[in-house]
């Protein structure tokens, strides 16, 4: 059947993208283990870093003071708050650092993140620049920690491991797994380079890249998936300090989450469209010929399988009303024997890619956390995220196809 031919190139296609981390992971774990530990002392480079803002009063205080704290020279470090038109009491806030030498703070009308983020790279002067979301925090060592891999002058951004802030509720936790994930998967895709997301949670860039290649674009709220494409276009290296820790806040509630993911994966199939010449073209590497293709493949997998999953459960439900129908409700009409348990090579196949993913979440608990523990969060995770996922991915290819206009509020 053709349904089967295409469950199997779909789960090969899985297993084979999972066992291609892997392999790459066990290659370069020497690397990973001893990269950029020492520095040379006298090497500070001038940073600057923005942190766009709109009605974020409840946060912006400690998102400032984290920076404040950073154990970096402090003449060396510039803090640019830009307000994008904020409604709360944002404004107010803010007065409470107007007299600090490190932090300048700039006003304007409402106009986007990437407008914010504009201001402040035309307003900086620094060797770096860099961007912190104002809902998240830096560890003290995130930025000392960042600038031996800039020693290497074809690296020209480098990315922190951001991870979940203060957990609250399951959903959350459950977001922490999945961030300790996408952290081991960009310290695997920096060795591959082929890093195709620069965060907003505290990216650093030498400022030559916004002179070379221009500044952010609206880029579909998506601005930072966009300049890091833009980036590749131009070959230039991005790479990952997975000792730079951020932490920022996370939905708490499936409303929230699902607003945030529909815009990602919005985001992420518009950007692709217009970056399509990037597809497998020897010149891109590994982004051309396995990372952007496998995004793509993982986008049908989730909704194929979902599919198939609610026809399948269809069909079962529809079988036991019709037997009840006939025979009459029994408890003896619904019944599980060892027999009928599906051992083809789909299960088989199945199994073993569940236990690579497995595999690698442990790993990226391991790189992210500096410990493996088996959570709840983690069978949540496995389990339970994937049956919500194919939402977001549905809602974000309905607004791609009929071109909907997506914001932020």
């Amino acid at each position: 059947m053709i349904s089967e031919v295409v469950m199997y190139i779909l789960l090969f296609c899985s297993l084979y993208f999972e066992v291609f981390l892997f392999i790459t992971y066990v290659e370069k774990r020497n690397i990973i283990k001893t990269e950029y530990l020492e520095k040379k002392e006298d090497y500070w480079p001038s940073t600057t870093i923005i942190v766009p803002c709109w009605n974020e009063g409840n946060t912006i205080i400690a998102t400032i003071d984290s920076l404040l704290n950073l154990d970096y020279p402090k003449d060396k470090l510039s803090i640019l708050v830009v307000n994008d038109g904020s409604t709360d009491n944002t404004i107010d806030i803010l007065k409470i650092f107007e007299n600090n030498p490190q932090v300048q703070i700039y006003h304007k009308k409402n106009g986007g993140k990437y407008t914010a983020l504009n201001i402040g790279i035309e307003n900086s002067n620094s060797d770096l620049v860099g961007c912190l979301d104002a809902d998240s925090f830096v560890d003290r060592n995130a930025l000392k920690n960042m600038i031996p891999y800039f020693e290497n002058k074809k690296i020209m951004a480098v990315v922190p491991s951001i991870n979940v802030h203060e957990p609250k509720n399951t959903l959350q936790r459950i977001q922490k797994i999945e961030y300790g994930w996408g952290i081991f998967i960009r310290k695997i895709l920096s060795h591959l380079n082929a890093i195709y997301v620069t965060p907003g949670p505290f990216t650093i860039f030498r400022r030559d890249v916004f002179k070379k290649i221009g500044n952010y674009k609206h880029a579909y709220l998506t601005e930072d998936m966009e300049m890091a494409l833009r980036m590749q276009e131009n070959h230039y290296k991005i790479a990952t300090s997975h000792r730079s820790y951020v932490f920022t806040v996370t939905p708490s509630s499936l409303k929230t989450l699902y607003k945030q993911r529909c815009r990602w994966a919005y985001g992420f199939l518009k950007n692709l469209i217009d970056y399509k010449h990037l597809f497998l073209k020897k010149e891109f590497g590994n982004l051309s010929f396995y990372i952007l293709p496998f995004g793509v493949i993982s986008v049908v997998s989730a909704l194929y399988f979902t599919a198939n999953i609610v026809i399948k459960n269809a069909n079962l439900i529809q079988e036991q009303i019709n037997k009840i129908r006939l025979v009459g409700f029994s408890f003896n009409t619904i019944h599980f024997d060892w027999f009928y348990l599906n051992t083809g090579l789909i299960s088989i196949i199945s199994l073993f890619t569940l236990a690579t993913t497995i595999t690698l979440i442990l790993i990226s608990m391991k790189l992210s956390e500096n410990k493996i523990k088996i959570k709840p969060e983690l069978f949540y995770f496995m389990f339970i995220y994937p049956i919500i996922t194919p939402f977001w991915i549905i809602n974000a290819l309905f607004n791609t196809i009929f071109s909907k206009t997506i914001t932020w509020r």
